[in-house]
């Protein structure tokens, strides 16, 4: 990636840092939030799935939205939107409020990240398409795991950390906005069903729906629990900033050992620690290193499986069938997503605090065993028709909704658009 193309899209990656910070404290402030103003535990889980399906219409109607009115002007009409539904949230606390508003603003931060990803794919070449969404997804990474300490910053019962977050959304459109970088096509294209995905690739859809249902429960519900766990600001901001950071850290390495073995052993091995590290947190009752620790790890190999099991099914896609699947992908991730803080808020109500970490060890259980076998009795892909895996995030606070690196995929050399993958391959639905 040249150093030109790194400067050119500094005001998209300036940005996307702020609005990966504000996603990152604001999910957090207000599950931490909603927890000590007293809300009931099935309301919360309802409004913070809201996001969930605002994430989901948004990646439905941004690129209609942007075919009218363009992308710039989308842009600044969305982070306009979501800088205006954090501040309602401060001045009405009442749960159906909040709910309304996690809707919205998915549906904003959705908008934004189709807008910013397109450009991104716009700016990219073959060579270099690959390198820069690995620098998105740092980035968005980062800054949503950054995001977790700001509830140091304030006091999360007042009204400071509410404004911060609508200063940083509203900062963020201001480089943009600005930009002289010329705005992209969006073009666009049908979706393979859901059920041409399974057949394709039973493995990878099993672990996308398990994998997303994790992560919303997480993302979703994880502050709740720490404030449940009579934890702090601090701590929930140690807490939550250790699973994010374990994501982190452990996402690159995980997916570089995946384009190197059978995807499979690498899904069934990390959801075995994860069930380890998970089993294990759900023994910690109070803050400590040993919570944070089990956290980082259970993240680690939790949630960095999603770039694992999408590039699973792009093992199994042929070039033409990538970018349609995309848009699939991410309307079945977003209706996993919606059921997760919903069914945590349940479980936590009929089977105790102990019980948020092992209905995930759980649903990773059975993700390992389903890997493991499928492993032993299916036969491994030929090396030659993998995908090269590309960072990529759930779609949570932070989501990649667009997957631009399939452009890279097929145009490797050698490959044509239909030859890529034998049917023999295909029809076996590894």
């Amino acid at each position: 990636m040249s150093s030109r193309t790194v400067v050119s899209l500094w005001p998209l990656f300036f940005g996307l840092s702020l609005v990966g910070l504000a996603a990152g404290v604001q999910g957090t402030l207000l599950g931490y939030r909603a927890e000590v103003e007293g809300f009931d535990d099935a309301l919360i889980g309802l409004l913070m799935s809201a996001y969930f399906a605002g994430f989901l219409l948004g990646s439905v109607l941004a690129p209609r939205l942007i075919d009218r009115v363009g992308h710039i002007r989308t842009f600044a009409a969305v982070s306009a939107l979501a800088s205006v539904t954090i501040l309602v949230h401060a001045s009405f606390i009442e749960p159906w409020t909040w709910s309304a508003m996690r809707l919205v603003t998915g549906f904003a931060f959705s908008c934004i990240y189709v807008v910013t990803e397109s450009w991104l794919n716009e700016a990219a070449t073959n060579e270099s398409r690959g390198r820069i969404l690995a620098v998105y997804m740092v980035i968005l990474l980062g800054g949503t795991c950054a995001g977790q300490f700001m509830l140091n910053v304030a006091d999360p019962a007042g009204l400071t950390l509410f404004v911060l977050v609508s200063i940083m959304v509203s900062v963020a459109a201001i480089p943009i906005l600005m930009t002289v970088m010329r705005t992209p096509a969006l073009e666009a294209s049908e979706r393979v069903s859901v059920l041409h995905l399974w057949r394709r690739a039973k493995m990878g859809v099993i672990g996308l729906v398990l994998i997303q249902w994790c992560s919303s429960m997480v993302y979703g519900m994880g502050a709740v629990y720490a404030a449940k766990l009579a934890l702090s600001a601090h701590e929930v901001a140690l807490f939550m900033g250790a699973i994010m950071g374990g994501a982190m850290i452990v996402q690159w390495p995980l997916g570089q050992l995946s384009d190197r073995v059978d995807r499979r052993w690498v899904m069934g091995g990390a959801s075995l620690i994860a069930v380890a590290a998970g089993v294990y947190a759900s023994t910690q009752m109070e803050a400590g290193w040993p919570l944070y620790l089990s956290a980082l790890v259970f993240g680690g190999f939790s949630l960095s499986q999603y770039s694992l099991v999408v590039s699973s099914i792009h093992d199994h896609l042929r070039p033409s069938e990538m970018t349609p699947a995309s848009g699939t992908i991410v309307m079945l991730s977003g209706i996993v997503c919606v059921t997760g803080p919903i069914t945590v808020s349940y479980v936590l109500q009929w089977f105790g605090l102990q019980s948020f970490f092992l209905l995930m060890s759980g649903i990773l259980l059975l993700m390992a065993i389903v890997s493991i076998y499928r492993v032993i009795t299916i036969p491994a892909l030929p090396v030659q028709y993998k995908a090269h895996l590309v960072l990529q995030t759930p779609v949570s606070p932070v989501g990649s909704v667009l997957h631009p690196e399939e452009k890279e995929v097929s145009a490797r050399p050698g490959d044509t658009v239909e030859s890529r993958i034998p049917d023999v391959i295909n029809d076996r639905a590894a």
